[in-house]
């Protein structure tokens, strides 16, 4: 039996490169999320705003923006994927969203529609849970993601978006 060639064509170089950048690289526009979406439209119940998750990841938050539109600093780890897809049926004047682990230091990141524009949230009043307030939301999907200042960090939390 033959060894193969030492070496590779270019070509077939190049190919797997590429298959290897590709497969590495994080696909932040996937729009499907660890654990599930909420849809709401203005007027929703309070119980229809909650879900649950738990936090993980090493992925750097900061890696998706440094600051949001308020200049706040994004910070915190997550996962790649989003946590959670929030569908808004119609424009919200205001929503609150708020994370609940019973006091451990969490952070949030919520990404438009646009994929441009972010919201980032940190520690509420005394508790070190993180929420976001946002104003003027257009109808669209969001991603929706909440980390730890701990990598890999494993919490388990209730999300809830209020009006």
């Amino acid at each position: 039996m033959k060894a193969p060639h030492p070496k590779l064509p270019i070509k077939l170089f190049w190919l797997l490169g590429l298959i290897a950048v590709i497969i590495s690289t994080p696909v932040l526009a996937n729009k499907s999320a660890n654990f599930g979406k909420l849809s709401l439209s203005p007027g929703f119940k309070s119980t229809e705003g909650k879900i649950t998750g738990y936090t993980g990841g090493s992925y750097p938050l900061s890696a998706i923006s440094k600051r949001d539109r308020a200049k706040n600093f994004c910070t915190g780890f997550a996962d790649t994927k989003p946590d959670h897809i929030l569908v808004l049926e119609k424009d919200f004047s205001k929503l609150r969203i708020r994370v609940d682990t019973g006091g451990y230091d969490t952070t949030l990141l919520l990404k438009a529609p646009d994929n441009k524009t972010v919201i980032c949230g940190d520690d509420t009043g005394r508790s070190k849970d993180a929420s976001i307030t946002a104003s003027q939301l257009k109808a669209g999907k969001y991603s929706l993601w909440v980390g730890t200042f701990k990598s890999g960090a494993r919490r388990n939390y209730t999300l809830s978006v209020e009006q």
